[in-house]
């Protein structure tokens, strides 16, 4: 379904998001005037982009500003392989997680998580992570500074090395 979603977007549904990376509180007057169309039209198009999760707008806080000083990216090993969807299933309830992805290589999972200081970071290892069954050995990396944080630049997906055909 997302490569179907993908192929139905056009060069207005990019304006669009290209627009509301930059202010997801921006109104569709200012998105229609900014764009040249009607209101209506920006009404429906970011009705469809929702409906589709194509776009989901939020409110990005810092985590570090809010008290969250223990980032780290966790990789887990989950044995037998037939748990790894079982294992991050679980994983992904725990109201810890930014982010979780199957990945290649040695590991099954990568995992990002924030925590208050390295005593809940302990807590939520020991007393969570290795507790969920098919859990068989973790590598944790603390994030010491984070430097940038973003969504990607939707020009990427139409234009670059990539795309171009030989």
């Amino acid at each position: 379904m997302t490569e179907k979603v993908h192929n139905e977007l056009d060069e207005l549904d990019f304006l669009i998001l290209s627009q509301l990376q930059k202010d997801g509180r921006k109104s569709f007057t200012e998105v229609a005037e900014s764009l040249k169309v009607s209101v209506g039209t920006i009404r429906n198009r970011i009705q469809w982009l929702t409906e589709t999760k194509t776009l989901q707008v939020i409110g990005r806080v810092d985590p570090e500003k809010i008290g969250f000083h223990a980032y780290a990216s966790i990789f887990i090993k989950v044995s037998p392989a037939s748990q790894i969807i079982p294992v991050a299933e679980k994983i992904a309830r725990l109201p810890e997680v930014s982010f979780l992805a199957m990945i290649s290589g040695i590991y099954d999972l990568e995992v990002n998580v924030m925590c208050r200081n390295n005593d809940h970071l302990i807590w939520l290892m020991n007393e969570k992570i290795h507790k969920i069954k098919g859990v068989d050995e973790t590598s944790t990396n603390m994030y010491f500074r984070v430097f940038k944080i973003a969504q990607p630049d939707l020009s990427l997906v139409k234009s670059g090395p990539a795309s171009k055909k030989n």
